[in-house]
């Protein structure tokens, strides 16, 4: 349920990175042999972001796609080493949330979203991620962090691991399932854990992302930077939202995967629409029957924090003059 506007985001980011990597290789060697190593100096930084993804569960089918309400909170800790005049190291520890629900982005009324109401899937997600990046900045400064520029724009490229936990809530509309929160992961809402043949394997938690992205630092006082930064992470994955294939067949899944699989009999208007019932569970025409469309295999999820930074340098350890 994605557009192909996707391709092109996708071959932009894509140019984007190979463009970031050739500018770092490029960088002459004798620059980092010129620079002092009295220089060099460490800092660490907290930053409160708003995060948001594109995945299945989006407004609107463009990569770009962004629902205010569906905006939620990450905060990031992290340290930063110099290491030449405009190249840093830095490793983060970041937690944040993503939701997505098809009621409340996509309009009935309009053609193009009705499919994604009908839908009518829903989810959060929580997610804790330890990266590394290389940061370049745009202005050198070759002098001591007391002497750098009071306003630099950087750009970053890295690796992440992250842990990732999709949930969903049901509100007990079926006796057969209490009301609360449930973790899709071990339900396999799509046929993971089903002995019928054609399934798609489990999704794991733990999954792999490239983070990159573009920022700026203003020079607060002395020993403080102040940074604005958004990220992008290209993950390897499809399943952050639980929804990636076609549907299962219910027989073959628990009740709870079953019911949690195919909410489009509970949508507010699912009255304007014929209702089908199989096997003991309602659906509307063309949702909920095995093989019918649930989400778009082609393209994995993104997740995305935009957000500020308040980072204190430490005091560089001052050596002595060494004597024979």
């Amino acid at each position: 349920m994605k557009s192909v506007t996707v391709d092109g985001m996708k071959k932009f980011f894509s140019t984007s990175l190979i463009l970031f990597v050739l500018f770092m290789a490029a960088l002459p060697e004798a620059e980092a042999q010129r620079f002092s190593r009295r220089n060099l100096y460490n800092s660490v930084g907290v930053s409160l972001n708003a995060m948001n993804y594109f995945g299945d569960v989006t407004p609107e089918s463009d990569f770009t796609s962004l629902r205010l309400a569906s905006t939620r909170p990450s905060i990031s800790v992290n340290f930063t080493r110099k290491f030449t005049p405009r190249i840093y190291g830095r490793a983060a520890l970041s937690w944040g949330r993503i939701t997505g629900d098809d009621s409340k982005s996509a309009d009935f009324s309009e053609p193009e979203n009705e499919p994604r109401y009908k839908r009518n899937l829903s989810f959060r997600n929580d997610i804790k991620e330890l990266s590394v990046q290389g940061i370049v900045d745009l202005f050198e400064n070759r002098r001591t962090f007391m002497r750098r520029p009071d306003f630099t724009p950087y750009a970053f490229l890295g690796v992440a691991v992250f842990h990732h936990n999709p949930k969903a809530y049901y509100d007990g509309t079926d006796p057969r399932l209490p009301a609360g929160w449930y973790e899709l992961q071990p339900l396999g809402t799509e046929g993971q854990y089903a002995n019928g043949a054609g399934y798609p394997e489990p999704y794991k938690k733990i999954q792999f992302a490239i983070p990159f992205g573009l920022g700026v630092k203003y020079k607060l006082a002395r020993y403080w930077d102040l940074g604005f930064e958004i990220t992008w992470r290209k993950t390897f994955t499809d399943y952050l939202d639980d929804v990636s294939t076609v549907y299962a067949d219910k027989s073959d899944l628990s009740t709870a995967a079953a019911i949690l699989s195919d909410r489009s009999a509970d949508n507010s208007r699912a009255s304007q629409y014929p209702i089908i019932t199989e096997n003991g569970y309602r659906r509307i025409n063309g949702y909920g029957a095995k093989g019918d469309q649930r989400g778009d295999v082609s393209d994995d999820d993104w997740y995305i924090t935009t957000g500020f930074s308040l980072n204190y340098i430490l005091t560089p350890a001052r050596r002595g003059p060494k004597f024979r």
